[in-house]
């Protein structure tokens, strides 16, 4: 069974939240995503879009994709 991950292949950490740009984890999230629970996965992907929003990261690249650049 693959193991769900928020990754969007927009790996760089935005050096004022310390979040990826691409998928809003953290450094040490990402590190470890592969040794958490399916309920600690699933808890910080909810959060997720809340990262996103509060810190502004994502924004940039959902638009782009949007448009087909």
């Amino acid at each position: 069974m693959a193991i769900a991950s928020p990754c969007t292949k927009v790996c760089t950490i935005d050096p004022r939240s310390g979040l990826c740009r691409g998928c809003g984890r953290t450094l040490d999230e990402i590190g470890r995503w592969m040794s958490f629970s399916e309920s600690e996965r699933n808890r910080i992907m909810t959060e997720l879009p809340r990262r996103h929003a509060a810190h502004g990261i994502g924004a940039l690249e959902n638009s782009v994709r949007e448009s087909g650049r």
